[in-house]
């Protein structure tokens, strides 16, 4: 297995995970907060996608799947463009509604990029520096290893709130 190979099969979890997560919920039920304050399954799924869409963007010297292919307009939330979650107060955070399927659809999206990037890379790539602000430098390998754990992080904590929100008697 290649490092390519290796990381496409990593960041195919996360489109499954989420997938479960939000499978067969109303847009209101994704709006729900597990409690005050707390982020929603829509934002989870919404920055698990935006997060790497942007990242991977940036790698691969494209435009995001977000602007590119009008997801931005599909989901019409009242952020600008470039909003990613980041920093979010949690009053914008109970601003992202979406479908489950538009949900899905936009992290699918992401991800076939993902793979066409990731499908692009010779191991050496993985060692090129993306970012020389950090000691040590940042390289794409590193990069790709963060944005991998924050969109896992996020796909599990997605599927603990359908947990506590759905399935606690």
């Amino acid at each position: 297995m290649t490092p390519s190979e290796l990381l496409i099969e990593a960041f195919s979890r996360v489109p499954e995970t989420v997938g479960r997560a939000v499978d067969g919920l109303s847009e209101d039920q994704l709006a729900t907060r597990p409690a005050a304050g707390a982020n929603t399954l829509a934002w989870l799924a919404w920055h698990t996608a935006r997060g790497q869409d942007a990242q991977v963007a940036d790698l691969a010297g494209s435009e995001q799947v977000w602007t590119a292919d009008g997801w931005v307009e599909r989901f019409g939330l009242p952020f600008p463009a470039e909003a990613l979650g980041y920093g979010m107060s949690g009053e914008e955070v109970g601003r992202v509604r979406a479908s489950a399927e538009l949900l899905t659809g936009y992290l699918a999206a992401v991800h076939e990029r993902t793979v066409a990037y990731l499908s692009s890379l010779a191991p050496e790539d993985l060692d090129a520096v993306v970012d020389d602000a950090w000691d040590p430098p940042v390289t794409a390998g590193v990069r790709l290893v963060s944005i991998l754990d924050d969109c896992v992080q996020h796909a599990g904590q997605a599927g603990y709130v359908r947990g506590l929100l759905f399935f606690s008697n």
